[in-house]
């Protein structure tokens, strides 16, 4: 028990909304309130000084989400020392039924308190019942009813704080995740153009000067390249600000690997095998088999040294899909290790997130080798 009280008591204030009109109207309604009932009741009337306090509370409401602890021991505090006074002259000095509104300031307390503010206005809270209930004479039923209510605030304060809490991790989840994806997508989209570029120019530097054709040619593409490089760029950074609309281009699918392999110029060339029905796969499943193929091209044609050929098969069945890309370059030795950067450690999380495997390594004689699996039943898949 010690151990959850310190917990909650380290618990910093949560945000608070800033007051607003409906702060006003709720004060101004509980004091007219407090006003008709003084008017209209015969024990109480107005020259009492119950309706004074009952003002003062009243504009207290307005300020409980922004100083709920010393707003609860104003209340309270001056509730409890009146409920002493008449305990001591035998006479109850608080006539209006109204100032059951300082219920709301407990609610506040919790909902908007520091914990260490609100295990401080628990105490002058329970008092200030207590010493009511003493001057009332009320029987112990009435005393565990009394307290029953009271602690319904409470109660409902920490559940709207913890409800909170939880839909602000949840917001942070989902932008992490979100960031994540998208610097997965940025890394994979953006690192194929560049890697393009560079195979381009290094092609221009050799062959331009005997074929300054050739250079022009490898000119062109690397301008291309380097255009939609932005544009998608741009498309991604669209999505991250509010007063745009985002495009609603198509996601990439299975079939897109043969305008990318025929895209891509230069050695090494790009050989793509499709074989079973790949309109069968989910988008998710779709875009990430063609994600995974063009990164694992792009690192081959970035780090394959002597490749002359990449080879990407793609192979749907009733069990899922299988990706295998492969390059002829040179050998790399048994123990080698995987390659190092974020591209082979994204493709691994994209896809064990839709339930498959991803494995990198040297190829059986030459080169470098990525097979993956993935299972129809991933994410966003159609029964």
């Amino acid at each position: 028990m010690r151990r959850l009280l310190r917990s909650f008591g380290s618990e910093p204030r949560p945000p608070a909304p800033a007051r607003s009109a409906f702060d006003v109207r709720l004060s101004v309604g509980i004091a007219a309130v407090m006003l008709v009932e003084a008017a209209i009741s015969p024990q109480v009337g107005l020259g009492s000084p119950s309706p004074l306090l009952g003002l003062a509370l009243a504009a207290l409401i307005h300020w409980r989400r922004a100083h709920p602890l010393l707003v609860t021991a104003i209340a309270f505090g001056t509730t409890g020392v009146l409920e002493g006074i008449g305990l001591a002259i035998e006479r109850d000095v608080q006539d209006l039924h109204s100032m059951a509104v300082v219920l709301m300031l407990p609610y506040a307390l919790f909902r908007w308190g520091s914990g260490r503010e609100a295990l401080l206005g628990l105490p002058i809270v329970l008092a200030s019942a207590a010493l009511g209930m003493a001057s009332d004479a009320v029987r112990p039923a009435e005393v565990i009813g009394g307290f029953g209510v009271l602690l319904v605030p409470v109660a409902l304060g920490i559940a709207a704080r913890y409800r909170e809490a939880a839909r602000i991790r949840e917001l942070v989840d989902v932008r992490t995740n979100e960031r994540l994806n998208l610097a997965r997508e940025l890394h994979d989209t953006v690192a194929h153009h560049v890697s393009a570029i560079a195979v381009r120019a290094q092609a221009g530097v050799v062959t331009g000067a005997n074929d300054p054709a050739a250079a022009t040619d490898a000119l062109r593409v690397i301008g291309d390249e380097a255009s939609r490089a932005l544009s998608e760029m741009r498309e991604m950074v669209r999505v991250l600000r509010e007063d745009d609309a985002a495009a609603l281009a198509p996601a990439p699918r299975v079939e897109d690997l043969a305008e990318l392999a025929a895209g891509l110029g230069g050695a090494p060339e790009v050989a793509l095998s499709l074989d079973g029905d790949t309109e069968r796969l989910s988008p998710a499943i779709s875009g990430a088999v063609y994600r995974l193929a063009q990164e694992s091209v792009t690192n081959a044609r970035r780090h394959a040294r002597g490749a002359s050929r990449v080879s990407v098969s793609v192979s749907v069945d009733d069990d899922g899909v299988r990706l295998r890309v492969e390059d002829d370059g040179e050998p790399t030795g048994r123990g080698a290790a995987p390659r190092a950067g974020f591209g082979l450690t994204g493709m691994a999380e994209r896809a064990a997130l839709l339930g498959g495997t991803l494995t990198a390594g040297p190829g059986p004689e030459r080169g470098w080798t990525v097979a993956a699996t993935l299972p129809h039943g991933g994410l966003g898949t159609a029964g």
